[in-house]
């Protein structure tokens, strides 16, 4: 239970999630309010472990819905278990037949049929999807709607009878009613904007990446072996990695794992080389790779120094990275690269007749 903005710090800590006063703030009156809570930021930035923290600290159980393109009603709410009715059919076809003893049209036998047909469409064959799960649950639970930006406006819409009700409409079975409310948490990696209706319904909060103290405290914390020195060098490069155009910038886990492998490594310090070596544990595409390495001696400049600052500040680096010179432009050296090319080929009389010889 979060008594107070305080206490929500204090047992978010203790399962090993570090935030400050607002996001505690927001944390407190979830709870107290009853009401969802919107989490907008980028992948990676801690949205998903906060609802992971919330739970072990309210010591409840965590029902996540995960959304990605298409997802329906039927996926997030309930579906029939069809093989099971179809099942059920055909053992007791016997006791279905005598049913329609002594039935002389087609509209008396579905008259009968009527009386009976709630058999299977009960919950007995009911499969009970995320959403449903929580609103029908007798103990209080954590909602997590995990990625909702992924999902199609449709769902969206669908979503505002649970946030504002905190109930769902099932047509074989009626409208069912939240037992207890849930704590919800949606969160969202701003890949689309969502609407306004469903954010009127919700706490909103923006979680970006840590400043550089509380990414060297999150270090600390999580990977205790990892050194002083090598910590604030992991922090230093990390920031000026996120400074960078990426398709996509090192998350807070990739961090983590960078850091965990740099023990595993028995690193005491980072050097240019060691940083080369493993910079494919943060970088994940083929044109940030180039980036990076294009920038690498811009990157690797908190590493020359032999005794690093526990932890570099704004004014004593830029986290901007050295403009490239005009006459390294990448497009424009691949145009002329394919001129060049076209030309050579077009010029090749071998290769218009399909000979390779002159």
């Amino acid at each position: 239970m979060f008594a107070s903005i305080e206490q929500t710090i204090a047992q978010l800590r203790d399962q090993q999630y570090l935030c400050d006063r607002k996001l505690a703030a927001v944390a407190f009156l979830a709870l107290q309010m009853r009401k969802p809570v919107l989490i907008e930021g980028p992948a990676g930035a801690g949205k998903t472990e906060l609802a992971k923290a919330v739970a072990a600290a309210l010591n409840r159980p965590l029902i996540r819905l995960q959304c990605y393109g298409g997802l329906d009603e039927a996926h997030a709410l309930y579906e029939w278990e069809y093989g099971k009715q179809l099942l059920y059919t055909q053992i007791l076809r016997d006791k279905i037949s005598r049913l329609f003893e002594g039935v002389s049209d087609l509209h008396e036998a579905v008259a009968q049929l009527h009386l009976h047909e709630d058999v299977f469409f009960s919950e007995h064959f009911m499969v009970r999807r995320p959403i449903l799960q929580a609103i029908s649950s007798p103990d209080p639970v954590v909602l997590l709607i995990d990625e909702l930006d992924r999902a199609e406006e449709q769902f969206e819409a669908f979503l505002l009878e649970v946030l504002s009700d905190f109930q769902v409409t099932v047509p074989e079975l009626g409208t069912v009613k939240a037992m207890t409310i849930p704590y919800v948490i949606i969160t969202s990696n701003n890949t689309r904007d969502l609407s306004d209706a469903l954010k009127r319904r919700c706490l909103h909060l923006f979680i970006g990446y840590p400043d550089e103290q509380r990414e060297l405290d999150i270090l600390r914390m999580k990977v205790p072996a990892l050194r002083e020195t090598l910590a604030a060098q992991v922090v230093a490069v990390i920031r000026r990695l996120r400074a960078l155009d990426l398709r996509k910038a090192p998350s807070i886990s990739e961090t983590l794992d960078w850091a965990q492998a740099l023990v595993l490594l028995n690193a005491g310090a980072l050097t240019p080389a060691l940083l080369e070596e493993t910079l494919h544990l943060l970088i994940k595409y083929e044109r940030d790779t180039q980036q990076v390495n294009d920038q690498l001696s811009w990157i690797g400049e908190p590493l020359q120094a032999q005794n690093p600052p526990a932890i570099p500040s704004a004014t004593e680096i830029s986290l901007h990275p050295p403009a490239r010179p005009a006459g390294l432009d990448v497009n424009h050296l691949e145009q002329r690269r394919q001129e060049h090319t076209a030309r050579y080929f077009t010029s090749y009389r071998g290769r218009t007749d399909g000979r390779t010889g002159g």
